[in-house]
């Protein structure tokens, strides 16, 4: 038998075999992923942590440490915390980091300095102020956030590692890759800047600007559903009310020195709110008025 004879068997036999099985991983692919980016005069902040107690209002309750706790939270959101309880401090702190961090591949580290994270925040670098910073970042790198929304899921920390280096004077901060997927079109606000650092000292007020601008359109909300949502520990009713209003009374203020005008009524109990949309929220406004026309 020739050598060209035993060669066409050899392709004719392998042609009857069955095809060798293709082999797919099932690991998922970790695409990179870079924040969507936003002026230096706003903060990025994903809407589902400005509409919950998980960074809230009450400062005495700073050192506390939750296991697996409950957070309220505006539904259908569903969450849960394990870590120190956080407040309005630590969430200047946080959305500080996603500002840097804006337009880097997150889930890989970036460098940064104490001295950049006070200036960005508005304080000097002196000695108190760095102390409060440095705990301010070990209490959110100690939290693990469990989260359940209509489109999103999400469990992590918050920060997931820092590494300090003295000699350099440096921070290296990394981020979970997975906290990208709370920055998706209408799931995260822009915060004026501006009118948050007028509300220094003022944790209620500083709430209520978040939670506001994370609405278009606020719909009224009783005074009880508020005060659990920013997280206050107040249990006397009127002094709940109280607190409200001052705190209205100072956000509205300072809204209205920066050309963002801002009204509310309180009546039965519930809490009504007039503000202008931003450029953006105007546009989510028509789409979605535009979208409800056609569906009739």
């Amino acid at each position: 038998m020739s050598a060209v004879t035993k060669l066409s068997r050899l392709v004719e036999r392998a042609s009857r075999l069955p095809p060798t099985p293709t082999v797919v991983s099932l690991e998922p692919v970790r695409s990179e992923k870079v924040l969507t980016s936003w002026p230096d005069e706003v903060r990025g902040v994903p809407n589902i942590t400005l509409r919950s107690a998980l960074f809230g209002s009450s400062r005495s309750a700073s050192n506390a440490f939750l296991q697996r706790a409950e957070i309220y939270t505006q539904r259908p959101t569903q969450m849960r915390y394990t870590g120190p309880r956080l407040d309005q401090g630590d969430l200047d702190v946080w959305i500080t980091l996603l500002h840097i961090a804006r337009q880097k591949q997150m889930g890989k580290s970036f460098k940064t300095s104490a001295y950049e994270l006070l200036k960005l925040q508005g304080k000097t670098d002196a000695g108190n102020n760095r102390k409060t910073l440095y705990k301010r970042l070990f209490r959110l790198a100690a939290g693990t956030l469990e989260l359940s929304a209509k489109h999103q899921s999400y469990t992590g920390g918050l920060i997931d590692s820092i590494y300090r280096d003295d000699m350099e004077q440096k921070l290296v901060i990394t981020l979970n890759l997975e906290l990208s997927y709370l920055f998706g079109p209408n799931y995260f606000t822009h915060i004026d800047w501006g009118v948050r650092r007028s509300l220094n000292s003022k944790p209620l007020a500083q709430w209520l600007h978040g939670y506001l601008s994370s609405h278009a359109e606020p719909f009224p909300v009783s005074i009880d559903t508020l005060m659990k949502m920013a997280g206050s520990l107040d249990s006397s009713t009127s002094s709940r009310e109280q607190n409200i209003r001052r705190a209205l009374d100072s956000l509205q203020h300072a809204s209205n020195l920066h050309g963002q005008p801002f009204s509310y009524e309180i009546s039965g109990g519930n809490v009504y709110f007039t503000k202008t949309p931003t450029s953006s929220q105007a546009k989510h406004i028509a789409r979605k008025n535009s979208g409800s026309k056609s569906k009739k």
